[in-house]
């Protein structure tokens, strides 16, 4: 089961891409019955050392849970519904329009 929490009106729910060999932790935002958006925190590959030398997903998470949760909360209280990724590279991190990844980099 996916944890889920509240922030203000919308329920998100939270958790690793099963399965996948990249880390790639997905928010899906909620309100009501009504899916608003996902926001994915993606880390990649050469990265991951950066965060745990062991290069472990859940200590990972762990480690900046907090920090990805203040990057929701920002996005909602802007207003920023837009399917948006957090991409985490070795020499610094952006955003990513999720709609608008070419074939190579998709999240799938």
């Amino acid at each position: 089961m996916q944890p889920t929490w509240t922030y203000k009106n919308f329920q998100i729910q939270e958790g690793l891409k099963p399965g996948s060999k990249t880390l790639r932790y997905f928010f899906k935002v909620v309100e009501g019955h009504e899916k608003k958006c996902n926001y994915c925190v993606w880390i990649v590959d050469d990265a991951l050392a950066r965060f745990d030398p062991s290069e472990d997903f859940n200590a990972i998470v762990a480690s900046r849970k907090e920090t990805w949760h203040r990057w929701v909360k920002a996005k909602i209280d802007a207003g920023d519904f837009r399917n948006r990724a957090l991409k985490i590279e070795k020499t610094g991190e952006h955003e990513i329009n999720l709609s608008e990844l070419s074939e190579k980099e998709t999240l799938s």
